[in-house]
């Protein structure tokens, strides 16, 4: 029986009482115990957190009539548009910020130039001590960057003790990289599983490029119309790349022409609202230093 506010997901029926209108998230969803001080409750595999059991066994014996709703539940959480990408809005012009390659310090925010240039090498140093002291105090953007850089670095122990931390907390970008980790085996046994896992979490947390992957894992393995859900939502949030294979899909008769049509106009309404004249300017100062430091390399001027 769901409670007042929708959730909490019904009642079960105790094995030794046969008392029902019991929470299924306070007692075991296969015998029935309730948790107290020496019995502790953990959710299903699937962390769908729609029940819990106090043993492995129980979870085994109560799965076969538990799958499927699990199963749907998790395709609910899985397949819900995010409200925006893990990027979230500019804190300076409250635009969203852009993805596709738009996403670095240069494009961050068009209001404010000062901060729209990539950090020095003087300043590096700085930086990266900024971020040390920062995941001390388990700031979850400072341990997922430090995270990356140690990865960048070669240290995939180091790099996998940040990343977990912040993937704990719900770094989407955290999670995002822990799957690639698990799927090449960086620092840890290779574990396709655990990857999937990671970039499941990291796409309900509206990172597009890791719905991406999804979609492309899901297409390789023959679920064609699985990888076209991912790659609509991704397409959503404004994913060239994620728009693309929608294309592709419509040209095989993969997607119907009003599922492709609908993307189309989202995408194109997501890319539309991280534009502004300030960016444009932003970006064309980017460009320019750029060639003029390619330029100053070119004749010897450090």
């Amino acid at each position: 029986m769901a409670n007042e506010d929708g959730e909490g997901g019904g009642s079960v029926v105790n094995a030794a009482s046969g008392n029902a209108d019991i929470d299924m998230t306070s007692c075991c969803a296969s015998c029935g115990i309730a948790e107290v001080d020496d019995i502790k409750l953990t959710t299903c595999d699937a962390n769908c957190k729609l029940v819990r059991c106090c043993s492995d066994k129980c979870q085994r014996d109560h799965n076969p009539q538990h799958k499927e709703e699990c199963k749907k539940f998790s395709d609910e959480v899985l397949f819900a548009q995010p409200e925006s990408t893990h990027f979230g809005d500019c804190p300076i012009c409250f635009l969203p910020l852009a993805i596709d390659g738009n996403t670095g310090a240069k494009l961050i925010a068009g209001a404010n130039m000062s901060i729209l240039s990539a950090p020095s090498t003087s300043n590096k140093g700085r930086i990266r001590c900024e971020y040390n002291e920062k995941s001390e105090v388990d700031d979850p953007v400072a341990m997922q960057q430090m995270g990356i850089r140690r990865y960048s670095e070669g240290y995939y122990g180091s790099a996998f003790g940040y990343l977990n931390k912040a993937a704990i907390v719900g770094d989407a970008s955290a999670h995002s990289q822990l799957a690639l980790m698990y799927m090449n085996g960086h620092g840890v046994e290779m574990d396709r599983k655990k990857a999937v896992y990671h970039l499941e979490e990291a796409a309900i947390a509206g990172h597009p490029t890791a719905r991406f992957s999804l979609g492309s894992i899901e297409w390789n393995i023959g679920r064609k119309k699985r990888a076209m859900k991912h790659y609509i939502i991704a397409a959503n949030q404004g994913h060239n790349k994620s728009m693309g294979k929608l294309k592709q899909g419509y040209l095989r008769g993969v997607v119907s022409k009003d599922d492709f049509d609908a993307a189309l106009r989202a995408h194109q309404a997501a890319v539309d609202a991280t534009k502004s004249p300030e960016r444009e300017a932003a970006a064309e100062i980017a460009k320019q230093e750029t060639l003029l430091a390619k330029l100053l390399r070119q004749i010897g001027v450090r």
